[in-house]
């Protein structure tokens, strides 16, 4: 995406710009008869960035679905929330990761006289400038290539995944935490058809459960759970799996009397204070099927680096920080990043700057950092909030859920918030 900016940024036009791509080009005209299990929340804003390229018309060629509404609600208690929009207009929208790589490629092809693509390519060593500062005035970052070509540059992006090399060879310090969790993914078909276009949630006590929407008969399963539970997930017969998934939305076996008595005398209070506060509440879909070769698991952590620039180096995405998928929001950071940066180094480019200097890097840095790891602190403190039975704690979050979903400018901030 970054390249893409640049690539269509008249201030660039003469710039040469390469990107280092692992894996095969890929790009397909007409979509596969299956879903993929990798898809992304598209925020309006991400999707508004990727139209600013041309990149998006063609992820509506090909497929996507929009959701008007979403419903979170606790596995403990009766509380809920609900998101929605007056105008109805979309929240976001549901994207399989193949679509997006698709519709992004055929748009570097639009910018290949200054976008050149190493496909299959991999950097197996770096050799760092010294800060300009010292007598050794080289401006230039080498990378050498696994088939032993070399380049240069004078501004290195690392967007190269929670791994990343880049961040490691630059010795950037990363803080890391291993969540006691896995995330199961499945592609699942409905009982019935229906609009569809809920992004649901539901807190259980192992983690959350979210059912997003791929079609009228088609949802997407990302169940965040213990790693021992999401194993069993796995090793489950169809019809097991299927009944676990409806269980998990529909069952109120972890509800206690207390906590259902104290959340409705709650809830009754704030109805005479402000009656329309309240939300209408829907039931999930049932689900009746799963795609066979759908099921893969894979290990949650929160990770955020502690710089994410130096002297002619910048992190973008899951270089610079990881998060929880439980609100979505991990390819949202990860374009925001990148439309900073791109906004930065333009500026730069006009005023005819030096685009790997720190003076511009920095403030990219600290704009970003200010979003970021203010999102990211929220959704560890929802992680834990909603990981434990404890009834003080399922309390708290219960009263605070109820009084959020009762005040609709908390609401449109956080919606307001989560849309960039």
């Amino acid at each position: 995406v970054y390249l893409l900016i640049l690539g269509h940024d008249i201030h660039f036009q003469d710039k040469k710009i390469a990107l280092l791509e692992a894996g095969p080009r890929k790009e397909y005209n007409r979509v596969p008869d299956s879903y993929s299990n990798r898809v992304s929340s598209i925020s309006p804003g991400s999707a508004t960035l990727l139209s600013s390229f041309g990149a998006w018309d063609h992820v509506c060629s090909l497929r996507f679905k929009p959701f008007r509404r979403m419903q979170v609600w606790d596995a403990c208690s009766e509380a809920m929330i609900v998101f929605e929009k007056d105008d109805l207009d979309d929240m976001g929208y549901i994207v399989e990761n193949d679509v997006i790589m698709s519709a992004l490629t055929k748009q570097l092809d639009a910018v290949a006289d200054r976008v050149e693509v190493f496909y299959r390519s991999r950097a197996v060593g770096y050799t760092w400038p010294l800060p300009s500062h010292s007598c050794d005035t080289s401006p230039w970052v080498q990378i050498e290539l696994s088939d032993g070509r070399r380049l240069q540059t004078k501004l290195l992006i690392g967007a190269d995944g929670h791994n990343s090399v880049v961040r490691k060879e630059a010795e950037i310090k990363n803080i890391e935490h291993r969540y006691d969790q896995s995330a199961v993914v499945a592609t699942l078909h409905l009982s019935e058809a229906t609009d569809n276009n809920v992004a649901w949630q539901r807190f259980l006590p192992t983690g959350p459960i979210a059912l997003l929407p791929l079609s009228d008969t088609a949802s997407s399963l990302v169940w965040s759970t213990s790693h021992e539970h999401a194993s069993e997930l796995l090793a489950m017969d169809e019809e097991s799996f299927v009944d676990s998934i409806n269980s998990a939305f529909w069952s109120n076996v972890n509800h206690s009397d207390f906590i259902d008595t104290a959340g409705a005398m709650f809830r009754s209070a704030i109805s005479l204070l402000k009656p329309s506060g309240t939300a209408v509440r829907q039931l999930p879909p049932s689900v009746a099927e799963v795609d066979p070769e759908s099921r893969a698991m894979f290990p949650l952590g929160m990770g955020h680096a502690t710089e994410y620039v130096q002297h002619r180096v910048a992190l973008i995405g899951d270089a610079a920080h990881r998060v929880h998928p439980l609100a979505g929001q991990g390819v949202n950071l990860g374009f925001g990043d990148t439309a900073c940066l791109a906004h930065h180094l333009s500026a730069a480019a006009f005023s005819g700057r030096d685009l790997g200097s720190l003076k511009h890097l920095l403030k990219f840095e600290t704009e970003r950092q200010r979003h970021n790891v203010s999102l990211i602190a929220a959704i560890d403190v929802l992680k834990r909030l909603y990981s434990t039975r404890l009834a003080p704690l399922v309390l708290l979050r219960t009263w605070g859920l109820q009084a959020t979903n009762a005040l609709p400018p908390v609401k449109e901030q956080i919606m307001a918030f989560a849309s960039k």
